[in-house]
């Protein structure tokens, strides 16, 4: 049997755990070969936890100050939305996490995963060294890096690394500044006038450099487009197309009815404001 490439996706989430986190961790348990790593401060038990999702304790400040120390400079993360600045780091900042992995990735709890190695295959693994998850700009919502240590400081190729990390406001960094309708155009982040040189920006001026590959592909569905059906590990759009996950970051909010179905069926789907399970 060929051994798979080895992957271990990270988030950190500070605070009481929201009300879709058993749908998070339904899903990551049809991904039995990725480990989920959550970094939190909550200690509330986590029901029907799968065994590739860990739970690793740390205040925010302890990771304050264990990024201070690695980074040589004092770090600002005095809310826990700042962390989404620091995600490219976190292959140098949490290391010894992420040290027996092929790859580490960086992801979020407000998601809903269909199966991922149908789309992060071995051989794109084998011949990437950053893949995205859409077509246009690096995700911070799921992105996988190779663990080595050009890729894991790639984050110190950014001329405003330090300042960002040192500044209280949040940039963007993990993905393109805020860059978003101008790069959904087409054009590329190498040709606008860019104020802060974001993930995206490093990747894509490495990768013209030729010093790097990345996959850039859209593999997710965002918004509220509804008619969403997961099945058993499947993940399917309009009934036609297969996606890799469903970023809730609108739906979370839109949703009306919160009562988590209980168990979790083996196939449900989402409308516009509600999860509902198939007949």
């Amino acid at each position: 049997m060929v051994k798979l490439t080895t992957i271990a996706s990270l988030t950190c989430w500070y605070g009481k755990y929201p009300w879709y986190l058993p749908y998070f961790l339904h899903s990551c348990s049809f991904n039995p070969t990725v480990d989920f790593y959550i970094i939190t401060d909550n200690r509330d038990k986590v029901d029907n936890k799968p065994e590739n999702v860990k739970i690793i304790h740390k205040t925010l400040d302890e990771i304050k100050k264990s990024a201070s120390e690695k980074l040589g400079f004092v770090v600002n993360i005095d809310y826990p939305y700042k962390l989404c600045d620091f995600k490219p780091a976190y292959g140098f900042l949490f290391s010894e996490i992420i040290e027996a992995y092929d790859f580490w990735g960086i992801t979020d709890i407000d998601i809903v995963y269909g199966s991922i190695r149908n789309f992060i295959t071995e051989e794109i693994l084998n011949n990437h060294e950053i893949i995205s998850s859409r077509h246009d700009y690096i995700t911070g919502s799921f992105c996988l890096f190779r663990n080595n240590d050009y890729v894991n400081q790639l984050f110190m190729k950014s001329k405003d690394y330090k300042m960002v990390f040192s500044n209280s406001t949040h940039f963007c960094f993990d993905e393109c500044n805020f860059l978003f309708e101008e790069l959904k155009t087409g054009v590329s982040i190498l040709e606008i006038n860019n104020p802060i040189e974001s993930m995206t920006y490093i990747v894509k001026k490495e990768e013209k450099e030729s010093r790097l590959k990345a996959f850039f592909d859209f593999i997710i569905v965002e918004g509220l487009p509804g008619n969403i059906e997961w099945n058993t590990g499947r993940l399917v759009y309009k009934e036609m197309y297969e996606v890799m996950f469903y970023h809730l970051i609108e739906f979370k909010a839109s949703c009306t009815n919160r009562k988590i179905l209980k168990p979790i069926p083996s196939k449900f789907y989402f409308t516009k404001t509600a999860i509902m399970k198939r007949q």
